[in-house]
């Protein structure tokens, strides 16, 4: 028996068959239900071993971790006379769950080259790849990601799961209409695909182009099930798209319903959205977070004391250092510790980063800027998307400015506004040039910002705080 990708799968009933392919398809695209599929599956045939390593995968994903595990096992018990390609995927996913994110990396390299049509393991190896887990990171993230898409090509143009990955790859490597081609293809092909609509989103973002982003978003999210997994990050896709054009009571909505640790899972993606989100609303508007960040916290804890991904201890060290310092500290010297033992991702990139975020926490503006500035072209070695990597690249532009590091502000807002067009890099911009004393160039461009935030809320800190630039040079 066969798969959709023309792949073996050992069962004899087609029943377990049908659910194991309607489970994969709605893991791929991000809906809501695989695990109730791969449920039915295993009732239908309960010694499918495929089925059960796809339980894993989803549990694994859901942040289930002794439950992936336990399943994973099961996977294995059952792998004696299945075929080669479901033994290499339940090794796979076996390293995945048990930590071993490099060496699971590694077997889908080689799985790939044999069975490039099989979209679960090339999914597993972007989130890899996008958690940094690979040891010392990825130097050459996301290129390599790109490379490792790219060699299956051309098995898998028909598929409209690989064209949502394909487009993932080609906007993190700066192919902007190419993956938006990309994604509009898959969605023609498969409408609910969250994976499409989430690409859509980052070529909306790296363009600059807030408006339509979040017109597509909110039309794409109305239609998608909230129990799905894409809530939380796609709704903090969609505060962000509200941010970028002053909508702040729209974004504290939609933190409110689809992001707070409080009404969410309590997830890895819970952490990172919230965390960045909160970080990025009291960095903007000088101003309190909306929410407390005890709650934000609460999750980010275990990072104090616990090895793990340099995504997930970057954005903790948001929460940490605005919410609980001491737990800040311990993160910090675990971070230490880990640099001190030889460990290079730690030493070179994620302890000074938390480093250059703690000190920005305690208003030491040049200890900020001196810690992060040399991180700034090797930040994507802690994986993640640029969209999410941005957090702190805004942190080391702010602090520049905080600090007075005007023409270092200047270099870095000529470089992104040449980029994309940006409200805020403009009001950015007419603060460098304030505090240059270019105060004829400076009233121009925050009367462009002024006037680029027509339609944000009035009422805003960041609005307020840009009016009233402008106002003292009147």
């Amino acid at each position: 028996m066969q798969d959709r990708f023309g792949l073996p799968i050992s069962t004899d009933s087609t029943v377990a068959a049908d659910h194991l392919g309607q489970g994969v398809d709605l893991a791929l695209s991000r809906n809501y239900g695989p695990e109730e599929q791969f449920r039915l599956a295993l009732e239908a045939d309960e010694g499918f071993a495929l089925a059960h390593c796809c339980q894993a995968h989803i549990s694994m994903l859901r942040g289930r971790g002794p439950e992936a595990r336990k399943m994973s096992e099961q996977a294995k018990s059952l792998s004696s006379g299945i075929s080669e390609r479901e033994r290499s995927q339940i090794e796979a996913v076996h390293l995945w769950v048990n930590g071993k994110g490099p060496q699971s990396l590694a077997v889908i390299k080689e799985h790939l080259k044999e069975y490039p049509r099989n979209a679960m393991l090339l999914a597993l190896a972007q989130r890899l790849y996008m958690l940094g887990c690979s040891g010392a990171g990825v130097p050459n993230f996301p290129g390599e990601l790109f490379n490792l898409v790219q060699s299956v090509e051309k098995h898998c143009t028909d598929d409209w799961s690989f064209l949502s990955q394909f487009s993932f790859a080609h906007h993190e490597t700066g192919s902007l209409d190419e993956a938006l081609r990309l994604s509009e293809r898959s969605l023609e092909m498969y409408p609910s695909n969250g994976v499409a609509s989430h690409s859509v989103a980052h070529v909306y973002f790296e363009k600059g182009d807030a408006s339509s982003g979040g017109d597509f978003l909110g039309k794409w999210l109305d239609g998608y099930d909230k129990r799905g997994p894409s809530t939380v990050h796609l709704s903090w896709h969609q505060a962000l798209f509200q941010i970028a054009m002053g909508r702040y009571q729209d974004a504290l909505d939609l933190y409110e319903s689809g992001v707070r640790p409080t009404v969410v899972e309590k997830g890895a993606t819970a952490l990172n959205d919230s965390a960045s989100l909160m970080w990025r609303w009291q960095m903007y508007t000088k101003a309190a977070a909306p929410a407390p960040w005890e709650e934000v916290c609460a999750i980010a804890a275990s990072a104090a004391d616990n090895p793990g991904p340099a995504f997930r201890d970057a954005h903790a060290a948001l929460a940490l250092a605005s919410g609980d310092p001491e737990a800040f500290q311990r993160l910090q010297a675990r971070l230490g510790e880990a640099a001190d033992q030889g460990n290079p991702l730690a030493a070179e990139v994620t302890l000074p980063l938390v480093q250059g975020i703690g000190a920005f926490a305690e208003g030491n503006y040049s200890e900020a800027a001196a810690k992060l500035e040399p991180l700034a072209p090797q930040l994507a070695r802690i994986g993640g998307s640029h969209a999410q990597r941005e957090v702190f690249e805004d942190t080391l532009l702010e602090a520049y400015l905080r600090a007075d590091q005007v023409e270092k502000a200047e270099t870095m807002l000529r470089e992104r506004l040449g980029r994309r067009p940006s409200f805020r890099d403009t009001f950015w911009m007419g603060r460098a040039q304030v505090s240059a004393g270019d105060t004829g160039q400076a009233n121009s461009t925050l009367q462009n910002a002024i006037d680029g935030w027509k339609g944000g809320d009035k009422n805003s800190q960041e609005l307020a705080n840009l009016t009233e630039l402008a106002g003292s040079l009147n």
